[in-house]
């Protein structure tokens, strides 16, 4: 059979010959994959030739370079196309790649030549980012088990398989849990909405067969409806459905998965000699302890829950104007949180939505990287992997530097919430490399899709993070785009959000989508306002998830995973209206796989960074400051992991942040 992953691809810019790929081609072309992979490693550890960085370090950059080109096409459509045959094969293959890391990792002839390297590493001559990226082969090894002996070896790289399984079964949970759950809507349960989110609760239930209009878990609309529906009764069972989602009993439980990574974490980082799993996760980032999370995390908790108290009592109010005993809800929040807003900053987010188009939020965002960066977007006309999904071909002065996909709007087989990732990521090595690289969000379908404010900056978020995969200009694959510590990786994303907020971008491109006319100046100026709107309601939510995060991976792990998140709302005080952003059985960024495991709290860390180098535009006088621009990409966007992240961000900004940025763009510095 010819397998079209396994052949070389040679259609326009080497994109993946998407029309010819079909799923019975991904489980030969792994096999093959590996095997290519294997004897590339062992040809590598068994050289007789004394090691060089040459024939080791950027030999084991190159050693599997057909598996990262058939896992990243497998692991993107398995996450923003997936069917029952690729989440079987996710499955199958989740341990059988844990193995495989762990026989490099475990190959005691490859780490003694990589620990040769770090012992003559003085005499070897390597530039700055060879010598980076060997200490961080050598950590990476450590980290893994490398020095371990016996039992201790044997018994890690099991841990490591099972969490890759549980990892994936976590996340395929989930995601049949947000397919399965419906809510058919008559035409009177319409009544309050806008008419867009009606729109797409149309096309919902069209696309899942439903007789007329319906309501499914997609965030993008569960959170219009309970910010929107007067019917308290809807609310609750929608919003009730979608904190359950994970642990409804049954086959697609989280639970009992949770419970066991935690377990085995904690084991993995006892093994590797650390008190829990915090300590060993944050060593390489750039908080490095647990206290120090905690104490950045707490001196926003304080703000934030103070600032969210008073404005739960404002709702509570409400809500007891409007004749209904009893307190103020998770499922009323958003809902009288929206009046309030109209009524104190005569504002209507159904006002908004026609001026911030999906096409004209895509123009300015190519438009901001244009006048920062010099960069140009041309449309492709080329096969991809659904036809909702776009391409642009991404230049500078006439030079090639990526192709860049757009994939946007909500499907049943896409799982929830908004990414970046690459199908090819940028190198020197081996032969240039220009990065493939994709967003994926979960926006409602429209004719035209229409974009909330919050839809428009994840929107500019994802393509920060875009930005900085497409931007990389480094040699070797390890340290290229945002293979960078996670706490620092938001950072791009973050700050590109700032210019959204830009009142010379929306004045160009917030333009109605019916008449073309631009966002009216009192609109513009309504709008930027309210910005921060709510935000103590967000901020509690995301810290919340964070600290519950954090407290379960130091020291010992929870027998109950429920119970200690419900023993760390308690001691912090939380609002009983606002739950955690992510409850522990739908928390996919700390179960789905540990990426994020101990380090949810990054996007808080980042945004101390962004809100600062924004704070520099600003200072400037001018958001598109083209010498900032210049910086900004050499030292950040370009630079990917090459050195420390506190280096990169001294060498752009000249010294570390401190909090006070953060708070007064959250809104929260005079709660303080």
């Amino acid at each position: 059979m010819h397998n079209p992953l396994l052949a070389d691809w040679t259609g326009p810019f080497a994109l993946p010959p998407f029309a010819a790929i079909e799923d019975a081609h991904f489980a030969p072309a792994f096999e093959a994959a590996l095997a290519e992979a294997r004897a590339a490693v062992a040809a590598i550890a068994e050289n007789p030739e004394p090691p060089s960085f040459a024939n080791t370090i950027a030999a084991l950059e190159l050693a599997d370079d057909r598996l990262d080109r058939v896992s990243a096409v497998f692991f993107n459509l398995a996450g923003s196309d997936s069917n029952p045959a690729r989440e079987a094969l996710s499955r199958e293959l989740a341990p059988k790649l844990a193995a495989y890391s762990s026989e490099i990792t475990n190959n005691r002839a490859l780490f003694a030549r990589i620990e040769a390297l770090w012992a003559d590493r003085e005499a070897l001559g390597l530039d700055a980012e060879q010598a980076r990226v060997l200490m961080l082969y050598r950590r990476m090894f450590l980290r893994a088990g490398a020095a371990l002996e016996g039992p201790a070896r044997d018994r890690l790289t099991e841990i490591k398989a099972r969490l890759a399984t549980l990892g994936t079964a976590f996340a395929q949970n989930l995601l049949a849990d947000e397919r399965g759950w419906t809510l058919d809507l008559a035409e009177a349960d319409l009544a309050g909405l806008p008419d867009d989110l009606v729109a797409a609760l149309r096309a919902a239930g069209a696309e899942r067969g439903r007789p007329g209009p319906a309501l499914t878990l997609a965030r993008s609309l569960i959170v219009p409806f309970l910010q929107y529906s007067p019917r308290r009764d809807l609310r609750e069972r929608a919003f009730r459905a979608w904190a359950a989602r994970g642990a409804n009993g049954g086959a697609t439980d989280n639970r009992a998965i949770a419970a066991e990574t935690l377990a085995l974490r904690e084991e993995r980082a006892r093994l590797m000699g650390y008190s829990g799993f915090a300590a060993w996760k944050l060593e390489i980032e750039m908080a490095r302890t647990p206290e120090a999370v905690r104490d950045l995390l707490m001196q926003v908790w304080a703000p934030a829950r103070a600032k969210a108290e008073a404005d739960g009592a404002a709702l509570a109010a409400m809500l007891a104007e409007d004749g209904i005993n009893g307190p103020l809800e998770p499922w009323d929040w958003r809902y009288y949180a929206e009046r309030r807003r109209r009524a104190l900053h005569d504002l209507d987010e159904a006002a908004i939505k026609p001026y911030l188009s999906l096409e004209a939020m895509i123009a300015a965002a190519f438009d901001v990287a244009g006048q920062l960066f010099g960069l140009r977007f041309a449309p492709l006309d080329v096969p991809l992997y659904h036809p909702d999904v776009r391409a642009w071909e991404v230049t500078r002065d006439g030079r090639h530097l990526a192709v860049f996909l757009g994939d946007y709007v909500a499907r049943p087989s896409k799982r929830s919430g908004a990414w970046c990732a690459s199908f090819r990521g940028q190198r020197r090595l081996g032969g240039a490399l220009r990065p493939v690289v994709v967003n994926v969000c979960n926006f409602n379908k429209g004719a035209p899709t229409l974009l909330s404010w919050d839809d428009a900056r994840t929107l500019f978020h994802e393509f920060g993070h875009a930005l900085h995969a497409m931007l990389s200009d480094v040699t070797h694959p390890m340290v290229a785009g945002t293979s960078v510590a996670r706490d620092f990786v938001e950072l791009p994303s973050q700050l590109f959000e700032h210019w959204l907020e830009v009142p010379e971008v929306l004045a160009a491109h917030a333009r109605h989508v019916a008449t073309g006319e631009p966002m009216p100046a009192v609109l513009r100026a309504r709008l930027l306002a309210a910005r921060t709107w709510d935000s103590a309601f967000a901020t509690v939510e995301y810290l919340a998830s964070a600290l519950v995060d954090l407290a379960f991976h130091e020291g010992a792990a929870p027998a109950d995973p429920l119970a200690r998140q419900a023993e760390v709302l308690a001691e912090l005080g939380a609002p009983r209206a606002i739950p955690m952003r992510h409850a522990t059985p739908h928390f996919a960024h700390v179960f789905s796989g540990d990426g994020y495991a101990a380090g949810y709290y990054s996007y808080l860390w980042s945004e101390v960074m962004d809100a600062d180098a924004f704070a520099a535009f600003e200072e400037a006088g001018d958001p598109f400051d083209p010498d900032l621009a210049r910086r900004l990409e050499r030292h950040i966007l370009s630079a990917g992991g090459s050195d420390e992240p506190e280096a990169l961000y001294r060498a752009f900004r000249g010294r570390m942040p401190g909090v006070e940025a953060l708070l007064r763009g959250r809104g929260l510095l005079d709660a303080a």
